[in-house]
């Protein structure tokens, strides 16, 4: 795909350009089979018991098989990224720049988190001796130099890489749980900072809610719905049941929620190496929808188109002066603050897309030629969508009655298609009293 970054960033991908479907579903995956997810399970074990931490899963799990499936379909339709189909969904040419601004700059978070945890690792396996922050500007300066340079060897990687990453830690469990009564550590209650089941769905929406955003940067090299839904389902499954679940035990077992620990103490050398690794393959997928968000909202604003190298490295400059400034000591802040913002773009988008449908007459009649809308079809900035996103944000941050995630999806999607309706209905009244 990554061939494609500068040729299909800022149009639509031809149907003759679709790829089959076992390739982009294992690009898909990797977001969410990747260290982060473990992470993000071995923070669940350590603060919540396990019945709790499952349920927390189950529920955001639904609630993100939704708007992934949903993100999915628009994609695959349109063959646009999200942050171009943005301007026909709820935000305009000036709000889909916003919303690439967005994407790019939490996936440099993501950037960073994935260089420390690599910086980690290696740090550890000698000894101590490099020290942190040098460790990870090394890991950070080597993933971003060899991402972009060699994005094309990496997409190669990356189809056995998930395979290899997800048998590895299943050995690494069956190796760790053998000789372990599993009802007891069901049963032994979490050491670690207590985690509500509210806190829990809301950071693994948070965990999530960027993949499902960024779907369409994926799926729009799909070509049907029952492939999107494919997508959708594996990513689920392997990625928050059962990386997410082995994680949860692992860390009741070892007593930490750190990765670096775990791999370590499960595995020695090889679970480093395997920690290394991940790292070093889901990167690429950071930076490569980082770039895609840049390179709409410098062309919005702007008019430049960016050169993808040059991107890229300046995206990696950025996430590696975050892992040396210590994100990583963040990282469930930052899944509770990605669990607020993100959830109302998603669902202003499609709200948009499949609800109140004003550029439906636009985006079919282009899609015959697989031209993007005119300039006269293409709203400039759609202030309902800008607000709906704060106001959500909004509600999220300071409603404290439910989960954080949800109430600001649910409120960014009502108060859009509230103001959208009312507005399409009064404004014929208004023309005709003028």
């Amino acid at each position: 795909m990554a061939e494609g970054i500068d040729e299909f960033a800022l149009r639509r991908v031809p149907r003759n350009k679709r790829l089959p479907f076992i390739g982009v579903a294992l690009v898909h995956a990797g977001m969410l089979t990747a260290l982060d997810q473990f992470m993000l399970g071995a923070a669940l074990g350590h603060g919540m018991s396990i019945l709790d931490a499952y349920t927390a899963i189950f529920i955001a799990s639904v609630i993100c098989g939704v708007l992934t499936y949903g993100m999915g379909v628009a994609g695959m339709n349109e063959g646009m990224s999200c942050s171009l189909l943005a301007r026909w969904c709820g935000f305009g040419r000036i709000g889909s720049a916003l919303i690439g601004i967005v994407i790019a700059v939490s996936l440099m978070g993501w950037f960073g988190i994935q260089t420390a945890i690599f910086g980690k690792s290696l740090d550890f396996a000698l000894g101590g001796h490099l020290g942190f922050n040098a460790a990870a500007a090394i890991a950070g300066i080597a993933l971003t130099i060899l991402v972009a340079i060699g994005f094309r060897a990496l997409r190669f990687i990356a189809k056995f890489a998930i395979p290899l990453f997800i048998a590895a830690i299943c050995y690494i469990s069956f190796l760790t749980l053998s000789g372990h009564d599993i009802s007891g550590l069901i049963l032994i209650k979490p050491s670690g900072e207590a985690i509500s089941i509210s806190t829990a769905i809301t950071i693994i929406i948070g965990s999530y809610t960027l993949a499902a955003l960024t779907t369409p940067d994926i799926t729009r090299y799909l070509s049907n719905k029952k492939q999107v839904l494919g997508v959708s389902l594996i990513t689920i499954i392997v990625g928050e049941f059962i990386v997410n679940g082995l994680a949860i035990t692992l860390a009741r077992v070892i007593g930490s929620s750190d990765v670096v620990t775990i791999m370590s103490t499960a595995a020695g050398g090889i679970g480093l190496l395997i920690v290394i690794f991940s790292t070093l393959r889901v990167n690429d997928l950071n930076l490569y929808s980082s770039s895609l968000g840049l390179a709409n909202a410098i062309e919005c604003l702007f008019g430049i188109r960016l050169n993808y190298i040059a991107t890229t490295l300046a995206i990696g400059a950025v996430g590696t002066t975050l892992s040396i400034l210590g994100i990583l000591d963040q990282f469930i802040g930052f899944l509770e603050l990605m669990g607020i913002l993100f959830p109302p773009i998603v669902g202003i988008m499609l709200v948009e897309y499949y609800f109140v449908r004003t550029y439906k007459n636009a985006l079919d009649s282009s899609r015959t030629t697989e031209a993007l809308p005119d300039h006269q079809n293409t709203p400039s900035i759609v202030w309902p969508g800008i607000i709906g996103c704060a106001f959500g944000g909004f509600i999220g941050f300071f409603i404290e009655v439910g989960v954080p995630a949800i109430n600001s999806l649910v409120a960014a999607s009502l108060f859009y298609y509230l103001v959208t309706i009312l507005a399409r209905r009064f404004r014929p009244m208004v023309k005709q009293a003028a």
